[in-house]
């Protein structure tokens, strides 16, 4: 049922900003004011939600929790474009539910404009980068080793954490929310505009890379 599918995605977005946003704000707290251990701790609490989120909520919904993964979907037909439109109505908010309740975990202000500047061609490249690599993980995983696929998302995005400039948002629902906060994770609203273009150009980048790794070899005899 459709309903299912929208409480899974629901509840899966909020929780994973909870945690991306949660263990910044710990990371912060704890490490001193070393960023590097900071976006450590963000980065394995992000990576190890992730895994737990897309086991659980996969068989439901398949673990979207992104409007980039869930546009790919659409694209490929995978998705009604009802259920699809539906999937990222249940995104936004979520993420911005979750950003919400880390604030109050962590008894911060609910709603704090984010004042992170996230700007440039470099953050930019970073973010088609970084969902171009996660459509084709998810893609190429799906057909190659489904069972692995919560472990490859989730030390993808570990891993883009550190190698992306903009340190791996790499979704459209979380950079919106993100500018809700001023915290480790916050990104200003103003820069939101350009990040949700390039993640999107890169999820549709990936897709045709995706099918020419995915064609079938051509069999004895064939050119």
């Amino acid at each position: 049922m459709l309903s299912r599918k929208l409480l899974a995605e629901f509840v899966g977005t909020a929780l994973l900003l909870a945690a991306v946003v949660g263990s910044g704000i710990m990371g912060t707290l704890l490490s001193a004011g070393n960023t590097g251990i900071a976006l450590l701790a963000n980065a394995a609490a992000t990576a190890g939600a992730l895994y737990v989120l897309i086991v659980v909520f996969g068989p439901t919904s398949g673990a979207h929790f992104n409007p980039a993964v869930t546009l790919v979907a659409w694209l490929r037909r995978e998705l009604h474009a009802r259920e699809a439109l539906a999937y990222v109505l249940v995104q936004v908010p979520a993420a911005i539910g979750g950003v919400l309740l880390a604030h109050a975990m962590f008894g911060l202000p609910l709603l704090q404009p984010g004042t992170h500047a996230r700007t440039g061609a470099a953050q930019w490249l970073s973010e088609s980068v970084a969902v171009f690599g996660l459509s084709l993980t998810i893609l190429l995983g799906n057909r190659n080793r489904p069972s692995a696929v919560p472990a490859l998302v989730a030390s993808y995005i570990f891993a883009a954490y550190w190698f992306t400039a903009s340190t791996s948002f790499a979704n459209p629902a979380v950079t919106l929310a993100r500018s809700l906060t001023q915290t480790f994770a916050g990104i200003r609203p103003a820069d939101v505009s350009g990040f949700v273009i390039a993640q999107l150009l890169g999820a549709l980048a990936a897709m045709p890379v995706a099918a020419l790794l995915e064609a079938r070899a051509p069999t004895a005899g064939q050119s």
